[in-house]
C-alpha cells in the first residue's frame, strides 16, 4: 500500500526533530568534555602532572591540642609543650632496616631500640606513620630535616606533648597521659581514628583519664603531596582540628602545694573541702611522684622504685584508701543514739574502763575509765565505753543508716581513678558477705570505728562538712568547662534534728578548745578562727589479753607497718564554718599527737590564704612553727605561676 504525500511529510518532520535532538545531545557532551579537559589541562595541570610523575596525595590526621587544666584562680596545672619527633611510614620507606641504619647516623638509637622499632613496625599497618623517636633536640631535628631526601618515608614533625608545671603537687589529681596501648584499644568498641596515630597520648589515670573525651578534642586533616620516595613535597591544604575542652578545677594550687608539703614523706592523705558549696580546695596523697616522668617515658628502675615503695606513692590514698575511721566515727554513733531516743545530750554513762559482753571485755583507751560522762564529754575525752553502752541500745542498722546520711559508705562521683565506696556494715551485709549472723561484738567494734567499718579521707571530709553545715554537702572537683561555670549541686538540709547536730558540734569544739580535750594542744588561739574537731586512732593489729595486762606496746616501739593509723577531722571557724579537713596518716600513731597539728595548719592556711601569722598559734609553739615555716619548700607567694597554654 502506497503512503500518501501527507504521511511522507509527517515522517520527514519526525526524523528532522530526532536529528536535532541527537545533534544537540552530542554537542552538549562535546562541550562538557571540552570544559573538563580544559580544567584538567590548565587549572589542575600541576596536580595531574605530579601524579603522572609518580607523586601522590595523601591525607594526614592532625592531632588536636589537648585541653588545658587550671586551678580555681586560673593558674595552669596541665599544659602542652612543643615536641620534636621523627616518624617513618613502612610503605614509603622501602628497605626499613636500611633507612633506620642511615637515621642512626643522625640521632642516638641503641641496638636494642632499633630492634624494638623494627619488631613493632612489623606489627603495625604499613601505611601508618610510626614514631621512631620524640623529644629530640633542635640540633637532632635539624639534621634529620636537612638529610630528609636520603631518608625515604621519614618525616620530622613538630607536635605537642603534655607537661605538668606543678610536678608532684597534683600527680594524684590530674594523673598523667601516655601512648595508646593495644590494651587501651581493646577496651574501646569503635576507636577514634586519632588513637591510631603513633604514640598519640591519652589519659591513663586521674582527671586525664576520667575526662579523656572532653580533653582529647577532634582531629584536623592535611592534604600533602608525597613523591615516589615517600618524602612530603608540600602541603596542599589544611583544616585544623578542635582543641580539647579547657577545665577549671575547684582546687587552690597554693593550698594544694602547702598541704602536700605538710604531709611531707609521711604515708598520708588529706582533703580540704568548702563546707558552703562542696568545692574541694585541696586533695593530696603522700608521698607523691612527678607525672612528667610517665609522659616522657619512665625507666624500669624508676617505676620499680615507685611500685615497690611500702608508702605506695602511686596510690591516691585520698579516695582509694579505706581505713577504719576510729573515734572520728563517734559522731555518727552519737547522732544515731540521739535520733533513736536512747540517750540525750545531758544523760550520762558510767565508764569503769571496760564493758563485758558475752564473756569478752571491750576496753576503753583509758584503763582507769572516765567515770560518769555525758555526750559532750564522751567526744571531748573520746571515751569508748560510752559508745559501747549506747550502741547496744541503738543497733548497727540505725548507726550505719546515719553513716550513709553523713556521706560514709557511699560513692561520691568525682573524676578520679578508683574512688572507693567505703563500708557502713549492716546485719544483712554480713549475712550476704560471710554467711554468718551479726553479733553484738561486731556492733561494739563498729561503734568506735573499728571492725568492718571503712572510710576514705574524702568520705570523712564530707561527713565533717555535713555536720558543720547541717546540709547534704556534695563534693565537686570541676568548677567550669570551656569557661562555662558548672553549678554546685544544691545542698538540701540534713534530715537530722538541728539540736542533735548542735550537741555534736559542742563536743567537737570541746575536743580542741577544752583543757581536757584530746586535741587541745593543736588549738587555734585566734578567736575568730577557732577550730572544732575529733581525734581518731585506728588499730591495725589485735592486742592480746596478756599484752594488755603487761602493758600495751607503744607505737614507737613497733615496726612501722604495725603502728596505729592517726586520724583527725575538723572544721573552722567553729562559729561560722568555712572549711573542713580530714586527714589520715598511715601508721602514724596517735591522732592527737600526729594528725591534729597537721589539720590545724591546713585549716589556718586555707582561712588566711597564705602562711598564717604566728599569733594564731599557742605562744609556746611559735618558735617551732616559725622554724617549720622557714624549712618548708613552698610556692613563692610573689611568683606568678604559668597561665600559658604551651611552651617551646
Amino acid at each position: 500500500m502506497r503512503r500518501s504525500p501527507r504521511d511522507s511529510a509527517e515522517s520527514q518532520r519526525k526524523i528532522s526533530r530526532r536529528s536535532l535532538m541527537l545533534g544537540a545531545f552530542q554537542a552538549g557532551t562535546v562541550a562538557v568534555l571540552a570544559l573538563r579537559m580544559r580544567g584538567m589541562q590548565l587549572a589542575q595541570a600541576d596536580e595531574y602532572r605530579l601524579l603522572s610523575e609518580g607523586n601522590s596525595i595523601k591525607i594526614r590526621l592532625l592531632p588536636p591540642a589537648r585541653g588545658l587544666i587550671h586551678d580555681r584562680n586560673g593558674y595552669l596545672l596541665a599544659g602542652n609543650e612543643s615536641n620534636y619527633r621523627v616518624t617513618i611510614t613502612r610503605e614509603d620507606a622501602g628497605d626499613v632496616a636500611d633507612v633506620l641504619a642511615r637515621l642512626r647516623r643522625l640521632i642516638a638509637l641503641s641496638d636494642a631500640e632499633a630492634e624494638s622499632i623494627l619488631a613493632e613496625m612489623r606489627r603495625r599497618s604499613p601505611i601508618a606513620p610510626f614514631t621512631i623517636a620524640d623529644r629530640l633536640s633542635w640540633e637532632e631535628f635539624s639534621r634529620i630535616a636537612v638529610n630528609a631526601p636520603a631518608l625515604p618515608g621519614v618525616t620530622p614533625e613538630v607536635g605537642l606533648s603534655r607537661f605538668y608545671p606543678r610536678h608532684a603537687d597534683f600527680a594524684h589529681v590530674l594523673g598523667y597521659v601516655g601512648p595508646v596501648s593495644d590494651f587501651d584499644l581493646g577496651r574501646i568498641e569503635d576507636p577514634d581514628p586519632l588513637l591510631r596515630i603513633p604514640r598519640f597520648q591519652i589519659g591513663k589515670v586521674g582527671i586525664e583519664a576520667k575526662m579523656e573525651q572532653a580533653l582529647r578534642g577532634r582531629a584536623g586533616t592535611r592534604r600533602v603531596e608525597v613523591n615516589s620516595a615517600g618524602r612530603e613535597m608540600r602541603e596542599l591544604s589544611r583544616q585544623e582540628g578542635d582543641p580539647g575542652d579547657a577545665l577549671q578545677l575547684t582546687i587552690d594550687y597554693r593550698l594544694q602545694n602547702y598541704v602536700q608539703a605538710r604531709l611531707g614523706a609521711e604515708s598520708a592523705s588529706a582533703v580540704v573541702i568548702d563546707v558552703t558549696n562542696g568545692d574541694i580546695m585541696a586533695i593530696a596523697s603522700a608521698p607523691s611522684f612527678d607525672p612528667n616522668l610517665f609522659v616522657r617515658g619512665i625507666s624500669s628502675a624508676a617505676y620499680r622504685g615507685l611500685n615497690e615503695n611500702d608508702h605506695r606513692p602511686l596510690a591516691d590514698k585520698s579516695v582509694q584508701g579505706l581505713y577504719p575511721p576510729g573515734s572520728t566515727y563517734k559522731m555518727v554513733t552519737a547522732l544515731a543514739a540521739m535520733e533513736a531516743g536512747v540517750i540525750g545530750p545531758k544523760e550520762t554513762v558510767r565508764c569503769p574502763g571496760f564493758v563485758e559482753v558475752g564473756g569478752r571485755k571491750f576496753h576503753c583507751w583509758r584503763p582507769a575509765g572516765h567515770g560518769n560522762i555525758n555526750l559532750q564529754q564522751s567526744l571531748e575525752q573520746s571515751c569508748d565505753v560510752f559508745y559501747y553502752d549506747v550502741s547496744q541500745r541503738v543497733g548497727i542498722d540505725k548507726i550505719s543508716d546515719m553513716a550513709r546520711r553523713l556521706g560514709l559508705g557511699m560513692h561520691h562521683d568525682l573524676p578520679l581513678s578508683a574512688v572507693a565506696d567505703g563500708l557502713a556494715p549492716t546485719q544483712e551485709w554480713k549475712k550476704r558477705r560471710y554467711g554468718r549472723d551479726w553479733v553484738i561484738g561486731d556492733t561494739l567494734n563498729a561503734t568506735i570505728g573499728q571492725g568492718f567499718v571503712l572510710a576514705s579521707p574524702l568520705q570523712l571530709a564530707v561527713m565533717t562538712a555535713r555536720i558543720a553545715s547541717g546540709r547534704e554537702i556534695v563534693p565537686r572537683l570541676v568548677r567550669s568547662r570551656n569557661g562555662v561555670e558548672i553549678a554546685a549541686p544544691r545542698a538540701a538540709a540534713l534530715a537530722i534534728d538541728p539540736a542533735y547536730l548542735e550537741a555534736v558540734r559542742a563536743g567537737m569544739d570541746a575536743v580542741v578548745n577544752s583543757t581536757r580535750g584530746t586535741a587541745n594542744g593543736s588549738r587555734i588561739v585566734a578567736a575568730e578562727m577557732r577550730m572544732a574537731g575529733k581525734t581518731g586512732t585506728s588499730q591495725v593489729r589485735n592486742i592480746s589479753a596478756a599484752e594488755r595486762e603487761g602493758g600495751v606496746t607503744s607505737n614507737e616501739d613497733l615496726p612501722w607497718a604495725q603502728r596505729d593509723h592517726a586520724l583527725f577531722v575538723a572544721y573552722a571557724p567553729a562559729d561560722a564554718p568555712k572549711y573542713a579537713v580530714a586527714l589520715v596518716v598511715e601508721h602514724g600513731g596517735g591522732g592527737s599527737a600526729v594528725a591534729a597539728p597537721l589539720v590545724r595548719d591546713m585549716l589556718l592556711f586555707a582561712l588566711y590564704g597564705k602562711l598564717p601569722p604566728l599569733s594564731a598559734y599557742p605562744e609556746s609553739q611559735r618558735t617551732r612553727i616559725q622554724t617549720q615555716h622557714d624549712q618548708m619548700q613552698l610556692v613563692d607567694p610573689d611568683e606568678a605561676p604559668p597561665r600559658t597554654s604551651s611552651r617551646a
